[in-house]
């Protein structure tokens, strides 16, 4: 199953419960109404009142709580008591976080999500919260940092990688919010009964009588609430585990967590048990301990057996004695691993032999080598540029110099209106590391620079962020000369910062077929054709054909030179992404099939190539030249 074929299934668990959560209240109402029987007897009007009271309970419960996490994967962590980790930090354990999320994100082609540490657990637990990549954090707790070496914190790293590709972070979200609402009765019943305990009046027994029946009601919203999150979670959770075997190429990692867990006292269950019953169902482990029809995860034992068949009870029982004894610490254990070695970035001019099939099936769908990859392109960026990239006054400048023309006069007319808009003092220092850094960069580390400055830039305050959007709008638009990588480059960061603005309102699935945007994929497919072959009509239409081929194989929508040049893609984005996930599969195929016409991509083709998936929220990793993934 690839990323476009999950993708469609999320849409269609999302109808699901959707499905669920009306059989829920239907069930609460009818309960509730039921106690109206018994106590006042079959009265129409009580009956009706008690339907719409707590319909509108729940509803607005719901409403309330899916407002309150309108912010995204931040609010999450924040609530259950997270504490930000700065990009710039010098502490071993939280470095070597950063530096394994960092390597993660730039190997599955998506923004470096935000990263939370919650100090006050010492259970191993990790947790992905948000939209979308672009508002994304990943969260672990104390535990996992002391505990875990780099190669489980690796695993569990790339277990919640895949539920932010997966598209389980959105629907874990909303689930959170939606299951507020079946919840909602209980929670006034025992609010109620803790705000009057010591009242002895005769109408305060009444009442708390009432919270009483509130309370028992509430319990089936508990019910339904816990039935709904295990069969939304438990299979995405075996999903997940396989997944981060499929990214890092070994078991070991996250068997060897699973193993911790269930080898230490402190387990996965968090301290805070009430915090995490909401979140219950997002957790790399089991946070609050419950089993049968309501687990959120599968046996800890059946996990750790699916990735290493020869596991026995026995061995976990050996463990815990062993670890009781002398519990592990992650940074010793990490002095017996070493260091892999970097390896080395493919010639700026060498050519990559892909395919548009192989293209597809490596969206969102990051193996090992990517991760490898990843490594040697962050080890490959310069100290000091990589300082800079992760200095929250450093990154505007910083990812403003990526956006310039190699043409003088454009990139004057750039300078121009970084000077308008943000200053002097931000336009000098753009044009600086654009000269003495950028320049000679190989073509491969531009997104990863980019990917790494992006949490920087979300720190930023709004109005900052709103003028810096403005500033990168108004340089890829310098003149019609500005290239296609630069101007797509800027519509990527403008894509994911708006959404990391307002994560909410950007979350949803496409639901447009190809014969709708007939002309949007005539005019992308004409600029990538324009642009890979400048002055070569003949072969820019070859190249165009190559991709209308794969998506509108029975139209025949002639090939035009764009007259706007990039420009004219302002017009196709919003249309194109918001396509089918199984028809973006067809377009990506159709982008890869024009690029490599002639049989090779080049480099900074790939580097194109990556850049307008990223803009279509279809994620590339890094590693393009290989084999068909299975």
């Amino acid at each position: 199953m690839n990323f476009f074929e999950r993708q469609a299934r999320a849409r269609r668990t999302s109808t699901r419960l959707v499905v669920l959560f009306a059989l829920a209240v239907l069930g609460i109402v009818v309960a509730v109404d039921l106690v109206v029987l018994v106590m006042i007897g079959p009265q129409p009007g009580p009956l009706v009142a008690a339907t719409l009271g707590t319909i509108a309970v729940i509803g607005l419960g719901s409403l309330f709580r899916i407002a309150s996490l309108g912010g995204g994967g931040d609010k999450v962590a924040q609530q259950l008591g997270g504490v930000p980790v700065p990009e710039d930090t010098t502490d071993p354990n939280l470095r070597r976080l950063r530096n394994v999320v960092e390597e993660m994100a730039i190997a599955s082609g998506v923004p470096v999500p935000r990263i939370y540490v919650l100090e006050h657990e010492n259970a191993i637990n990790a947790f992905a919260a948000g939209y979308s990549p672009s508002d994304a954090v990943v969260a672990v707790t104390r535990g996992t940092l002391d505990r875990l070496n780099r190669d489980e914190l690796q695993g569990v790293v790339a277990h919640e990688f895949s539920h932010i590709l997966n598209g389980d972070m959105r629907l874990n979200i909303r689930l959170v919010g939606v299951l507020f609402g079946i919840l909602m009765i209980g929670i006034i019943g025992r609010k109620i009964l803790w705000y009057g305990r010591g009242t002895r009046s005769s109408g305060a027994l009444a009442v708390f009588g009432l919270a009483l029946v509130a309370i028992v009601v509430g319990s089936l919203g508990v019910f339904f609430g816990r039935m709904i999150k295990a069969g939304v979670s438990r299979s995405r959770e075996v999903l997940a585990d396989a997944s981060a075997v499929q990214f890092t190429r070994q078991t070991q990692g996250i068997a060897g967590a699973l193993k911790k867990i269930g080898g230490l006292e402190s387990g996965s269950r968090f301290a805070q048990r009430e915090d995490a019953e909401e979140v219950a169902h997002m957790l790399f482990g089991d946070g609050i301990g419950l089993s049968g029809l309501f687990a959120t995860h599968p046996p800890l034992l059946q996990r750790i057996q699916a990735l290493e068949p020869g596991f026995r009870p026995e061995q976990l029982t050996q463990l815990q004695a062993r670890w009781l004894a002398t519990p592990p610490d992650g940074l010793q254990e990490d002095v017996a691993l070493g260091l892999v070695p970097p390896g080395e970035l493919p010639q700026a001019g060498s050519a990559l032999s892909v395919t548009p099939p192989m293209v597809a099936a490596q969206v969102a769908r990051p193996h090992d080598d990517d991760y490898a990859r990843a490594h040697t392109l962050v080890v490959s960026v310069d100290d000091a540029l990589r300082a800079v990239a992760t200095h929250r006054d450093a990154v505007m400048p910083l990812v403003l110099a990526l956006l310039f023309d190699a043409d003088e006069a454009v990139r004057a007319k750039q300078r121009t209106e970084i000077v308008g808009r943000l200053g002097t003092a931000i336009a000098t220092e753009a044009d600086h590391l654009h000269r003495t850094h950028l320049l000679t960069l190989h073509p491969m580390l531009r997104l990863p620079l980019a990917s790494m400055a992006f949490p920087g830039l979300r720190r930023r305050a709004r109005a900052e962020i709103g003028a810096f959007l403005d500033t990168v709008h108004a340089m890829v638009h310098a003149d019609d000369h500005v290239s296609l990588f630069e101007y797509c480059l800027g519509r990527l960061l403008e894509v994911q910062l708006r959404e990391a603005l307002d994560p909410a309102r950007h979350a949803r699935f496409g639901r447009r077929k190809p014969g709708n945007v007939k002309q949007e994929f005539a005019t992308l497919l004409s600029v990538v054709a324009w642009a890979g072959n400048p002055g070569d009509r003949a072969a820019a239409q070859r190249a165009y054909l190559a991709g209308m081929q794969r998506v509108l194989p029975r139209d025949h929508v002639p090939y035009a030179p764009p007259a706007r040049g990039v420009l004219a893609l302002d017009d196709v984005w919003e249309p194109l992404d918001a396509l089918d996930p199984l028809a973006k599969q067809v377009l990506v195929e159709a982008i890869t099939a024009a690029i490599s016409h002639d049989g090779q991509v080049s480099v900074a083709e790939s580097e194109l190539l990556r850049t307008l998936c990223g803009v279509l929220h279809c994620p590339l990793p890094p590693t393009l030249e290989q084999l068909p993934r299975h």
